[in-house]
């Protein structure tokens, strides 16, 4: 690499956006050319302005959010290169980023590789994806210690769904619901419903799509 890339860094957390720049700038390959706050933005910014590289976190608290985002740029510029990076624990985003076009994805929590070598494989023409989802300890019990149907309700739990609107989401019974409420209950040693839910969300182990995208409309 002669010229250095340009690089445009956005999430809208400064500690997370801080630590963007900085890695940017510790490379002699990479020119951080702006910083923003909002994916959103970074669509319109993209428009006007000439980058190589977009490194931007998923979760937003306000406007799109950076996997939306991520999809847009690519297809108003297939030539720009797209990092999506999650402080989340959520393996759903990696399909709908593939889907989306997004040329890598790094899980800021829980990194197998740098993002350094992420940056710079995927400016080498590599889709850089994580080999698996991350495995957080839940309570008693970690991710992978839960069936994929038992994270699906989980999901569900997290928005404050009851067992009803949750058996007809997943086309199951509400009894399936309860059983697989109380599998996950047994194995994490929580008390109750509210403390899955609160301590899934705390930590990020799942990510509904409605908190997602809840500032499209």
């Amino acid at each position: 690499m002669n010229e250095r890339l340009r690089v445009l860094v956005v999430d809208d957390q400064y500690v997370a956006r801080s630590f963007f720049e900085m890695q940017v700038r510790m490379s002699k390959n990479y020119e951080l050319t702006a910083s923003l706050a909002s994916a959103e933005k970074a669509v319109d910014y993209c428009l006007k302005n000439q980058f190589n590289l977009v490194i931007m976190e998923v979760m937003m608290k306000y406007g799109l959010d950076g996997l939306t985002c991520a999809g847009i740029i690519k297809n108003n510029d297939p030539k720009i290169k797209i990092i999506l990076a999650t402080s989340t624990a959520e393996s759903e985003w990696i399909d709908k980023a593939r889907q989306a076009g997004v040329d890598s994805f790094w899980f800021k929590e829980y990194p197998d590789i740098s993002l350094t070598e992420v940056m710079d494989r995927t400016m080498k023409g590599e889709s850089v994806y994580p080999d698996d989802s991350p495995n957080p300890e839940f309570g008693n019990a970690d991710k992978f210690d839960l069936t994929e149907r038992e994270l699906e309700v989980l999901r569900e739990l997290t928005v404050n769904r009851t067992n009803e609107e949750i058996a007809e989401t997943l086309h199951i019974s509400e009894h399936t619901v309860k059983r697989h409420i109380q599998n996950m209950l047994e194995k994490t040693g929580y008390k109750n419903r509210i403390d899955l839910a609160v301590n899934a969300k705390t930590i990020g182990l799942v990510v509904h799509e409605d908190d997602r995208v809840k500032a499209i409309q």
